[in-house]
């Protein structure tokens, strides 16, 4: 199976270099024979350079500067999605002319039939793809500059059974925090001014606050550390959180890492939860708030979470309102709905969003839909909540395309 997606991996890469060559070369076939060549070898050029750049980063071989990292994941993304999509585009017009061909040969005259601009379907579709791929470089390109561009999401949500004490409850969650990946100190205390500026009663942290080291909290540490509440800062681990994608010296090296990172979380004043619970009251009311380590459904992410364990004591307590923190939305599909209908709302993160997709009024998509069903924003299944945090960090792509850096805040009502 690993042999055949690796060929299918390679053939997919084949049909679209092919396809993105030859699109380029027919828009550039009514240039003269000298600037259509220097056009030609100049994105070969930055082809090869965006394919051995991959793998000279992945070898470390080689010091980048951050910069000139940054700048180059944001062009050999785009230019790996603009392949895609001129794949997807002209690849389905060949499969539409060979069905013409095949089911009838007098309707082949229909495939190059000519549109309102006066050129033939193929020709329209080829440009079209050209024109698409090349902005899609240039919204990777550009955002880069929205990766600290941190927008406030404002939701009510109401509950039936929420005690009376706790109406108007004001969170603010954060989450895929990513430390190592961030540059820029002044602007990420920004962002966490902007949280505090909601004046939230409560903070909730729904993991990945590093990408794989403790260490690389560094400066930020004081910067996160201004998060007060007065009901308290609350926190999780991510998948990030534990250095599993990492190599270490010794196993005893990896423990200490997340020691540390437990650690900072509690100078810090989070409180980190490790599949416990405990009782937030107010006034005479009480609900539970339950937190647990991670736990995903999708590709080979750990379950190191038990809601056994968090769940232990607390039927003893008879609390009617439950929150649960759980890092990856996969776990509320996949457990918490089926096995622990009383948890009225679930709160997590690590999607990201992908960092790519688009958000308008009346159309909400990314490509990471069609790996999680439930990837960014409020969903609700019967009397059960979910809230998908778009991420504060970023990882991987130094950018944000369509889907923005997120604050939440979340008021709770009945």
């Amino acid at each position: 199976m690993n042999t055949f997606r690796i060929i299918l991996f390679f053939a997919i890469v084949a049909l679209a270099e092919y396809y993105s060559f030859v699109v380029l070369k027919s828009a550039l076939r009514s240039l003269p024979n000298t600037a259509r060549n220097l056009a030609m070898s100049l994105y070969i050029l930055v082809d090869i350079l965006c394919w051995a750049g991959f793998f000279i980063m992945r070898s470390g071989l080689i010091h980048i500067p951050n910069g000139v990292k940054t700048v180059y994941i944001a062009l050999a993304i785009g230019l790996l999605v603009s392949k895609a999509l001129i794949l997807l585009i002209m690849l389905g017009d060949d499969i539409r002319r060979a069905v013409l061909w095949m089911t009838d040969r007098s309707k082949t005259t229909a495939v190059e039939t000519t549109i309102t601009t006066g050129i033939s379907r193929s020709m329209f579709l080829s440009r079209m793809a050209l024109v698409l791929g090349a902005g899609v470089i240039v919204g990777f390109i550009n955002g880069i500059g929205n990766r600290y561009r941190y927008q406030v999401k404002r939701v009510k949500v109401k509950f039936p059974n929420l005690p009376a004490a706790f109406r108007g409850l004001k969170i603010v969650q954060l989450s895929d925090i990513h430390a190592g990946s961030f540059d820029n100190p002044e602007a990420v205390s920004k962002g966490i001014q902007m949280a505090l500026d909601l004046k939230p009663d409560i903070v909730f942290f729904t993991g990945d606050l590093v990408n794989d080291r403790s260490s690389e909290m560094g400066e930020y540490q004081k910067i996160f550390a201004r998060l007060k509440a007065p009901m308290g800062v609350y926190s999780i681990l991510g998948n990030h959180d534990y250095g599993d994608y990492v190599s270490w010296p010794s196993e005893e090296a990896k423990v200490a890492n997340l020691n540390m990172l437990k650690k900072i979380h509690a100078d810090m004043g989070w409180r980190l939860m490790m599949n416990e619970h405990l009782i937030l009251e107010r006034g005479e009311d009480k609900i539970a708030l339950l937190g647990i380590e991670n736990w995903g459904a999708k590709a080979h992410f750990p379950k190191y979470g038990s809601m056994k364990n968090a769940y232990e004591g607390l039927a003893e307590k008879n609390i009617q309102f439950k929150i649960l923190l759980s890092h990856d939305p996969s776990h509320w599909t996949n457990q918490v709905r089926t096995e622990y209908p009383d948890i009225d709302l679930t709160l997590s993160g690590h999607t990201h969003g992908m960092q790519f997709g688009v958000e308008i009024p009346w159309l909400k998509w990314s490509p990471v839909q069609y790996i999680y069903k439930y990837w960014a924003g409020l969903y609700n299944e019967g009397k059960q909540y979910l809230y998908v945090n778009r991420g504060f960090g970023f990882l991987g792509y130094q950018g944000r395309f369509g889907i923005m850096p997120e604050i939440t805040l979340l008021e709770l009502t009945s």
